[in-house]
């Protein structure tokens, strides 16, 4: 088996951003841990609880690991529903189901050239996967924590398979965010800040509070939203895109052909604002909108609506360009 073969491959079953990373320790782990203490998890018990110690070492999840398949798969669509009050991830089907499905028909192909150990990780895994993909050169992880290629942007789902293939790893590239804040000046509430424990930032000295995070209000976060921040929420009744809308770098960014993430046009709010459990559950099933829950979700919207009603809501930061 050749690293070629393997990004070949992975090419073939729908990944656009493929690279190999040694299965060891990425040595971020102690940044990981610093964020943790900082509090900037808030509610998201499954970063620090027994799952954040897992976090250490990926052959905690597969003995025999001995180096980690990292794939990207592009999931922009059109740059016309930027603004729009779901974030740009959630517009189709679940990513989890799609980038496992792809996993998995690279195994296939993968095992049928050479057998050998592997577990597949799809986002729901302990594994540090910023940094593994950078290590896999993939791309550099900007001040926004996201991970950035330089020709594709930063619209990518992340995935990976550790194997008990022994494969050349590949090296991470160099971080082209400069001088460049965009990100940061743009962020509604400021989530964005300085300091150590910036555990996905290696490069940049940045990282997200993600108790200030508009993704984490409108998705994690349960209960309702502080005061203070409820303002510069703005519209947004499901995550938030504002710090890679404005990010250089995806301003020719591709458009994915995966057809599974396709827009889906939503009511608007007012419409929303109605919302029974059941209709909830139908208009969510197979797409990540879900994940707040109804009661969460009929708070972002009643926040949107009360934003909106306001005759001064917050200026959106995109319109500055």
């Amino acid at each position: 088996m050749t690293p070629a073969a393997v990004k070949r491959i992975a090419r073939e079953c729908g990944f656009e951003l493929a690279g190999i990373a040694r299965a060891e320790p990425a040595g971020d782990f102690e940044k990981y841990q610093q964020w943790l203490q900082r509090g900037f998890a808030g509610e998201m018990r499954y970063l620090t609880d027994h799952r954040a110690e897992a976090r250490r070492d990926p052959r905690q999840l597969l003995e025999s690991a001995k180096t980690i398949v990292c794939v990207g798969k592009l999931y922009n669509t059109s740059a016309a529903h930027s603004g729009s009050p779901i974030s740009r991830y959630a517009w189709g089907q679940d990513y989890h189901d799609v980038l496992r499905r792809g996993l998995e028909e690279m195994v296939a192909q993968l095992t049928a050239i050479e057998p050998f150990e592997w577990k597949i990780c799809a986002d729901t895994a302990p594994l540090l996967e910023r940094s593994y993909a950078r290590l896999a050169g993939l791309g550099w992880i900007g001040r926004n924590t996201c991970l950035i290629n330089e020709p594709m942007g930063s619209w990518f789902f992340l995935g990976e398979i550790l194997t008990s293939l022994d494969l050349e790893p590949d090296s991470p590239p160099a971080d082209r965010c400069g001088v460049c804040t965009r990100c940061i000046d743009a962020c509604p509430t400021q989530a964005i800040v300085p300091g150590e424990g910036g555990w996905t930032t290696r490069e940049s000295g940045w990282t997200i509070d993600s108790t200030r995070c508009i993704a984490y209000l409108t998705i994690e976060l349960r209960g309702p939203v502080p005061e203070t921040l409820t303002e510069s929420i703005g519209s947004h009744v499901f995550g938030c895109d504002i710090c890679q809308e404005v990010c250089p770098w995806n301003a020719r960014a591709p458009i994915t052909a995966e057809a599974a993430f396709a827009e889906r046009e939503l009511p608007p709010l007012e419409d929303l604002a109605d919302l029974t459990a059941e209709q909830f559950r139908e208009l969510t099933r197979g797409t990540p909108l879900g994940r707040p829950k109804h009661a969460g979700f009929m708070r972002n919207v009643r926040i949107a609506l009360e934003n909106k009603k306001s005759g001064n809501p917050p200026k959106d930061p995109r319109s500055a360009g």
